[in-house]
């Protein structure tokens, strides 16, 4: 034997994110086809003669991270030794196929270290820092996402150790419950440089282990062809039914669909309105609204998503036709045309690419700063509570009796409600986290992008190629046309608002009818369900039943009351699964449909790129998402109907059912047996004929409470939607004002000015007048979200202080009833009663309601932080200015003491000239005065 050195393998292992737990098995049989592939391809890449050692099976099993959604990263690879250099073949793979947890999810931005390799025709982005990124917009429940890419071994990059650790990371967004979590995985992938020994085989066990070798290799190779084969046959399936899923990882991450890289309108649209589905069929009454809540504020996120990308795709083709428009009107040459436009195109499309990458960056490092201040706060949450858990199994060990029962549910219920109160002012606060991380970066691409413009008409007009009047015409054209693209954003993202604020105050309508008609069923049911009972009672009150025999009938009664409204409530859970996978299928067709409709209409747009007339294209954009605005509404407004509907006919349709069940065993069952207990059946005729009066009054009531109740929630929608309309009208008419004054302030600035401004100095302060102005809007989003989190810190406030009253209380009480001497017994079940009433105080703190002072202080608030924002962008303007009018003083004042010093040597000059008798002092003046008639 004789050792030599190794060519480099592969070893995949797991590595948890500390803040979740691995779901990946031990197991070699653990994973899916992609687990085994790596392991039986690499015996057909390398020949039998090569250098080579073969990892045992269990390195490649633990290569995955899962989290608590079931989603499951896995990274893991091979190399080919026989290429020089030597070439790895990696692949990543987002496995969304658990069928207990999977769920839908969005946004996922993929990470893979490529440290110390050459990755081969990849499709990712490669930045920097030795990272490339893959980005998908949705990967919905029972799908998996799979990467592949070849990359060279780099042998002039020095590893530590021979040992090169290449882990991915993945973020995305996963609703769960109508709430969107952020989660972050990571699985890391070991590249080791070992030894190995070569064996030198003998010619006839070589030759025997070729043969069988070559058997088992074909066999697998069949049988795994035939698994790919009907593994691709289904997907291909499948994809045809659902056009919109993922298409091939070369293409994918180029048409995704980002904050800020929008390229498929409402995709992420109809993901989302499905949610209403959930909400209207599973949410618990009391929670529909908030559910709800939550969903208006990510549709208004996705809402601000599509306006941006409609600001800068207008913003861009708007320079493009105005250069056009010069070439027509024979201001500009169509070659320098060509040039400038082929500039600012490469330049915006470097300012996206980089304003995405560092979307990516803030996005991995915003969930990642979430989960662990998550960690901690719940962390010492629990703490807490184990601690208080302690102290009341002490307390409990010494009384043993029902009290201290009523106490453990007490502290429970108390523990819960701290929990979720807890948990709902964080997603909150992160939420507010993500919404400024997404107007900053909405705002520094509008900056960017008029610093783009300006830049390239000064350098174009330096270079010769762009005359100064053409530039001055660009530039002076360029400030109108951008002043109302501003007024045409402003009513776009008002009219936005207006639609989306109807479509869910009709929403809160539908839940308004869906509470009512719950009620309404359940106090049907509970009425048929009393009856029963109480025709026991009637009986042994009458006299015809003996008091022996009331306990079991009674009993009986309960067990198959019970088992009715079991299985009404499991019947109705089934039967809206069933209606929730139609409703949803049929929305979803109905949405695309609607979205392929719009599409169209937006590719016949193009002829208006063309036209000489920038108003007119304009204003096609303003009819054009109006129309799509409406068009969503209106749709969205009838599957929302239409659902509340077949939801309606489903629960009354098993109502019914169950009714009749009370009635079968009122009149079968419990009859029955109450003939054979000899009770006469003239009474028990009588006494179910007057059951029946009572069950039909009791219907018409319920059913005439429900109809008024509709009615007043249909009154309450009609002023709401009156409200709105006039919020619209009002909205776009401040936002006129506003920026009417902005440029009032703008004119002042330039007025103030005691110098005049050179050509530069000028476009450098309309570059920043612009800048400013780009920023007087607010996003849609933002208000909510602020308004929420204003909501959450005042309750968080109230509630502390309520709560240490509270503990103030009893601790006090603790200490008279210390000074009181009594048995320890006594004193005990004492204690216990005090800190019962303690719990029970702070609980209806929790429960309390929102107080009307909270939202007055909510609205004051966003009142002052509008025109704290209004009056830093003017500060920040007059600073520009300031300090504009500031370097022309300094550039005067060094103008003035060089021509001081000037002066003074051509004095000096003329002086040793006359003294020296070289020129007569008649010379001189002469000379002076040919320099300076």
């Amino acid at each position: 034997f004789s050792a030599v050195p190794l060519p480099v393998v592969i070893q995949a292992s797991k590595a948890p994110h500390q803040l979740l737990t691995s779901a990946a098995s031990d197991s070699q049989w653990s994973h899916s086809l992609f687990a085994l592939i790596p392991s039986w391809t690499k015996k057909v890449l390398f020949k039998r003669e090569s250098d080579v050692s073969h990892l045992p099976p269990e390195d490649m099993s633990n290569m995955s991270v899962s989290s608590e959604f079931g989603i499951t990263l896995q990274k893991c690879g091979m190399v080919d030794v026989e290429r020089d250099p030597q070439t790895a073949y990696i692949t990543l793979v987002i496995n969304n196929t658990n069928t207990l947890l999977s769920t839908n999810i969005t946004d996922l931005i993929l990470m893979d270290n490529i440290t110390g390799l050459r990755v081969q025709k990849n499709s990712g982005n490669k930045t920097t820092d030795g990272i490339q990124i893959y980005r998908k917009s949705f990967l919905q429940g029972g799908e998996h996402f799979a990467i592949n890419y070849s990359a060279l071994l780099d042998t002039e990059e020095m590893w530590h150790g021979r040992v090169l650790t290449l882990p991915a990371k993945l973020t995305f967004r996963s609703s769960s419950q109508n709430k969107t979590h952020l989660v972050l995985l990571t699985a890391s992938l070991t590249v080791t440089e070992e030894e190995k020994t070569k064996i030198l085989y003998s010619h006839a066990i070589s030759a025997s282990a070729f043969f069988i070798a070559f058997f088992v290799s074909l066999v697998l190779t069949c049988a795994v062809f035939f698994i790919i084969y009907r593994t691709q046959i289904l997907k291909w399936s499948f994809c045809s039914k659902n056009q919109d899923i993922q298409p091939d990882l070369s293409q994918n991450h180029k048409l995704e669909h980002s904050q800020f890289n929008s390229g498929d309108l409402f995709s992420e649209d109809i993901i989302m309105n499905d949610q209403i589905i959930d909400i209207l069929s599973f949410e618990e009454p009391e929670n529909m609204r908030q559910a709800l809540e939550d969903l208006e504020v990510a549709s208004l996120t996705r809402a601000d998503a599509d306006l941006e990308a409609s600001r800068t795709q207008i913003c861009k083709e708007v320079i493009a036709m105005m250069l056009k428009n010069m070439v027509l009107n024979h201001s500009l040459f169509p070659h320098v045309e060509k040039k400038i436009s082929s500039i600012f195109k490469k330049r915006f499309l470097a300012m996206e690419e980089e304003v995405q990458e560092e979307y990516e960056r803030k996005m991995v490092a915003l969930t990642a700063e979430c989960n662990l201040e998550t960690r901690k706060t719940m962390e010492a949450q629990c703490q807490k509570a184990r601690a208080v858990n302690e102290e009341a199994e002490e307390l409990m060990k010494k009384i043993n009796e029902k009290p201290a029962v009523e106490y453990r549910s007490l502290l429970d219920k108390l523990q819960r409600l701290e929990q979720d109160c807890l948990k709902r002012f964080l997603f909150i606060k992160q939420e507010e986290y993500f919404a400024k991380a997404y107007r900053e970066l909405a705002v520094t691409q509008r900056k960017e992008l008029h610093t783009i413009f300006f830049t390239q008409i000064t350098n174009t007009t330096s270079r010769g190629e762009l005359k100064v009047e053409a530039a001055k015409t660009l530039v002076e054209g360029y400030s109108k046309i951008q002043g109302d693209i501003e007024e045409l954003m402003d009513f776009l993202q008002a009219f936005k608002k207006y639609h989306l604020s109807k479509v869910f105050s009709y929403r809160e309508y539908l839940i308004s009818k869906i509470q009512s008609r719950d009620s309404h069923v359940s106090a049907l049911i509970n009425a048929a369900a009393a009856q029963i009972s109480s025709l026991i009672n009637k009986t042994e009150r009458a006299g015809h039943l003996p008091e022996s025999h009331l306990g079991v009938l009674l009993d009986r009664a309960e067990a198959e009351i019970n088992f009715v409204k079991q299985k009404f409530d499991h019947d109705l859970k089934q039967e809206k699964q069933k209606l929730c996978q139609k409703l949803i299928s049929k929305r979803r067709r109905e949405m695309l449909q609607k979205k392929e409709h719009q599409k169209e209409q937006l590719s016949l747009g193009d002829p208006f790129k063309t036209t000489d007339d920038i108003s007119q294209y304009l204003r096609h954009w303003k009819n054009l998402l109006s129309d799509h605005t409406i068009e969503f509404e209106e749709l969205t407004e009838k599957l929302d109907n239409e659902a509340s509907e077949e939801l309606k006919e489903l629960l009354f349709s098993l109502a019914e059912k169950a009714v009749e069940e009370l009635k079968r065993v009122q009149c079968g069952v419990l009859v029955q047996e109450l003939v054979k207990l000899h009770v006469p059946k003239l009474f028990l005729q009588e006494a179910v004929e007057e059951h029946k009066k009572e069950m039909v009054i009791k219907h018409t009531e319920l059913e005439r409470e429900e109809h008024d109740k509709n009615m007043a929630a249909e009154e309450l929608l009609q002023l709401t939607r009156q409200k709105l309309s006039q919020e619209l009208e009002t909205g776009i008419s401040e936002q006129k004002k506003r920026r009417s004054w902005e440029q009032s302030i703008f004119m002042q600035q330039l007025l103030s000015l005691p110098l005049s401004l050179s050509e530069e100095e000028l476009l450098r302060m309309r570059q920043e007048l612009h800048c400013c102005f780009s920023q007087v809007d607010s996003s849609l989003a933002w208000p909510k979200i602020r308004a929420r989190t204003l909501l959450q810190a005042f309750e968080v406030e109230q509630r502390n202080t309520e709560v240490l009253k509270v503990e103030q209380n009893l601790a006090m009480t603790n200490e008279q009833q210390h000074s009181k001497m009594g048995k320890m017994g006594s004193r005990n079940r004492n204690k216990l009663d005090i800190l019962k009433k303690s719990l029970q105080d702070k609980i209806l703190i929790y429960e309390d309601s929102v107080k009307s002072e909270n939202l007055n202080r909510i609205k004051y608030e966003l009142q002052l932080e509008k025109e704290r924002h209004l009056r830093n962008l003017e500060n920040k303007l007059g600073e520009y200015s300031a300090s504009l009018a500031f370097q022309k003083t300094v550039k005067k004042s060094r103008m003035l003491e060089l021509y001081t010093a000037i002066i003074n040597v051509q004095a000096l000059l003329f002086e040793q000239l006359n003294t020296s008798k070289t020129l007569s002092k008649l010379e001189c003046i002469q000379i002076l005065e040919a320099h300076n008639p």
